[in-house]
């Protein structure tokens, strides 16, 4: 028994709360006039979201492409090996250097011997040493001292000529570690070239653009691919130079981006030092936070503070008055003849906990409908039946 009542005591409740709700929902739905407000020190302006990072590895040798990663889209880690270029001609040259590189060692290694064969036994004739041509040595010298003098020449003395072949050998040493230095700066310049046939992932990120493909014939200077780091985004906004002076770095301002029509806090990353001589513009990047969705190349709007700003009317409506039908959300505007039409609008930051801000498609003194049932579109209004599903 207590048990049948509570049953009915539940379905009685139940019962009101609907009638409740679909009264409410009856009311709900009314013609409001858009609300206009006076934003004060403000400055709406468009930008574009980019990469934390982004490089465009460029073929640093003349080639043909052996190998590409991967396609746009895909991530890689820093390291990894993106592009490469063909290198079997500079590995034959790697070898020739080699070859050239063992042959000056040889030549190196024989002037060491002969330098101190020259120490030891030194080439200048003296008394105790091996005659030659057949005849004393002391005959020779004494021919040698004699002969010298009468061309008019040096005293003969025997340590000058000695000196004079240490001197010798030591030079052949000499020119041979300068042949070994340069074949070995040869090897340098070859393995130089073979790290740069190769493209490294800089960082983490992903392909942006990928500007070849395999089989291609490249050259110094020709973009391969465009990579960027898009963990964490930025925005850059193209700010007029009278409003940068409001701005400081690490400073927080509101923004958002197509895909997250909520306000977000972009917080101020770098400021340019020079403006544009056109446009009379600064090149501003603002960070935003990690969880925010979206991806480079998307507009984007930054509200950055104006000083000087008198305060523009605008327009505010309630979140309730939206309908979302597409990428761009609409509002059910009530035209002088009591029929309403379908509008499009472009809205910016939440104003407050249940109102938006419009930047595009209305205009002070139009009226709107709040509440829309679901469904609803040009023509509807208030106190006609919902569309039915």
């Amino acid at each position: 028994m207590l048990l049948v009542k509570t049953m009915r005591i539940s379905m009685l409740i139940t019962s009101l709360l609907l009638s409740a709700l679909a009264g409410q929902a009856v009311l709900a739905a009314e013609i409001v006039p858009v609300e206009v407000i006076k934003l004060q020190g403000r400055v709406v302006l468009g930008g574009t979201v980019i990469p934390y990072k982004e490089v465009t590895l460029a073929a640093q040798i003349p080639g043909r492409i052996e190998h590409l990663a991967g396609d746009v889209g895909d991530k890689f880690e820093s390291g990894d090996l993106l592009v490469a270029v063909d290198i079997k001609a500079l590995q034959a040259k790697r070898r020739s250097v080699l070859a050239k590189i063992a042959q000056a060692d040889a030549v190196l290694r024989n002037a060491y011997v002969q330098y101190n064969r020259e120490l030891i036994a030194p080439r200048s004739r003296s008394i105790t040493a091996t005659p030659g041509m057949g005849m004393p040595k002391m005959f020779d010298n004494m021919f040698t001292k004699n002969m010298g003098r009468f061309m008019g020449g040096d005293s003969g003395h025997p340590g000058l000529e000695r000196s004079a072949d240490a001197y010798r050998s030591y030079s052949g040493i000499s020119q041979a570690q300068a042949q070994v230095m340069q074949a070995r700066s040869a090897l340098e310049e070859v393995d130089a070239k073979l790290r740069d046939s190769r493209s490294i992932a800089p960082f983490d990120g992903v392909i942006l653009a990928k500007l070849i493909e395999v089989g291609d014939t490249v050259q110094p200077g020709q973009p391969l691919v465009k990579f960027g780091h898009v963990k964490y985004l930025r925005i850059q906004v193209e700010v007029p130079a009278r409003l940068v002076k409001y701005l400081r770095i690490g400073q927080f301002v509101p923004a958002y981006i197509d895909t997250a029509r909520t306000q977000v806090d972009a917080r101020v990353a770098q400021i340019y030092p020079l403006a544009d001589p056109t446009q009379h513009t600064v090149t501003v990047k603002f960070d935003l936070p990690t969880w925010v969705p979206g991806g480079p190349g998307m507009y984007a709007e930054v509200m950055v503070p104006d000083g000087q700003a008198k305060g523009e009317p605008t327009v505010v409506i309630p979140k309730s008055a939206l309908i979302r039908a597409g990428s761009l959300p609409g509002v059910l505007v009530v035209k002088d003849d009591n029929t309403s039409e379908l509008r499009l609008i472009r809205v910016g930051s939440d104003f407050g906990t249940d109102k938006v801000i419009v930047l595009t498609g209305l205009h002070p003194g139009e009226r709107i409908i709040d509440h829309p049932p679901p469904g609803a579109s040009s023509g509807w209004m208030p106190g006609k039946p919902g569309p039915t599903s």
